[in-house]
């Protein structure tokens, strides 16, 4: 567990950058800081691994306070994820992977043969590990980046807006990925990000931070949707809240019509959008209100249909459950 007790940043000149900042965040789950420019979010970041140091407060790892850790051996538990990878541009992938399992003591075979495994469960073929950073895209730099930082597996990771220079398909891309990284390694993770879609969807809890490094709300993500703490919070959600909150049930309980009449294709697979009970329920709003026909088939686990939902089924589903 990370906390931070009555932590405050004031920076030469007297500009605050963090005001007394405390909360707790869980072991072995992703904490999202999120807020305007100059809320303090990379300020609060880089305090956990002494790369700033606090002018007031403590910030404690499974109650040992980090000031009072050797700098070196801190960091060495600590993954750091920057913008734009950060890689070492005349280093091969498999070598900037390799890196820190050689500093650590590693044979530089022992370390390449682990890097090659980071960098497959990251996404990546072992095409790629001869290649050098810059003949690859923003999105596979940010893959080794993540395998990097994996390579002396740190029980904590450090994530400064990781995703924010690849375009939005690779970065949805990224976030399914890295979901599912994050479920089989169950790091406790800390990132840092502008954007409160990426913030809802990544994080288990999520801190939105206000102007000033004042700490606006602290919960999960379902926390922040239904209910915010105050009108900045609802602002920076989003007036969508309502929409944004079917996110988080799923479609388990949705009545379906019959199928009749359904088009399939040659594979006897349905034609259109299609869901499964374990979506959510924005998806398939979405689903029906981008279908032609205003429909949205429902799949079983083989992929064969079993349902079908239209836009009136669905204003009348959400009517019932409102209390």
């Amino acid at each position: 567990m990370i906390t931070f007790e009555d932590v405050v940043k004031v920076y030469p000149g007297g500009s605050t950058a963090v005001d007394h900042l405390s909360m707790e965040l869980p072991t072995g789950k992703m904490t999202v800081l999120v807020g305007p420019s100059g809320c303090g979010k990379t300020t609060s970041l880089r305090m956990i691994n002494r790369m700033i140091s606090p002018s007031a407060g403590r910030i404690l790892i499974d109650g040992e306070d980090v000031t009072a850790k050797d700098e070196a051996l801190l960091r060495r538990g600590i993954g750091y994820v920057i913008q734009h990878a950060g890689l070492f541009p005349h280093r091969t992938v498999l070598d900037n992977v390799a890196t820190v399992p050689v500093l650590l003591g590693e044979t530089r075979r022992a370390a390449r043969a682990k890097a090659l495994a980071l960098l497959e469960r990251v996404g990546l073929a072992e095409e790629f590990a001869k290649r050098y950073p810059a003949q690859l895209s923003g999105g596979q730099q940010q893959r080794v980046g993540v395998a990097r930082a994996l390579a002396a597996d740190p029980p904590i990771m450090l994530m400064d807006e990781p995703f924010s220079a690849v375009d939005p398909v690779v970065r949805l891309q990224l976030h399914d990925e890295f979901l599912r990284l994050q479920q089989d390694l169950g790091k406790t993770i800390v990132m840092v990000t502008h954007d409160i879609d990426e913030a809802l969807k990544l994080g288990d809890r999520v801190a939105v931070l206000r102007e000033g490094g004042h700490l606006a709300q602290f919960g999960t993500p379902r926390d922040l949707v239904t209910n915010p703490a105050d009108d900045f919070v609802s602002g920076f959600v989003g007036k969508d809240r309502g929409l944004r909150g079917l996110s988080f049930d799923d479609a388990s309980a949705l009545p379906v019509r019959p199928v009749e009449g359904l088009e399939l294709d040659a594979a006897g697979k349905p034609r259109g959008g299609t869901f499964t009970k374990a979506d959510s329920l924005r998806t398939v709003i979405d689903l029906v209100i981008s279908s032609p026909t205003g429909v949205a088939v429902r799949v079983g686990p083989d992929g064969a249909p079993d349902g079908l939902v239209s836009h009136h089924d669905l204003a009348d589903y959400l009517a019932s459950r409102r209390p």
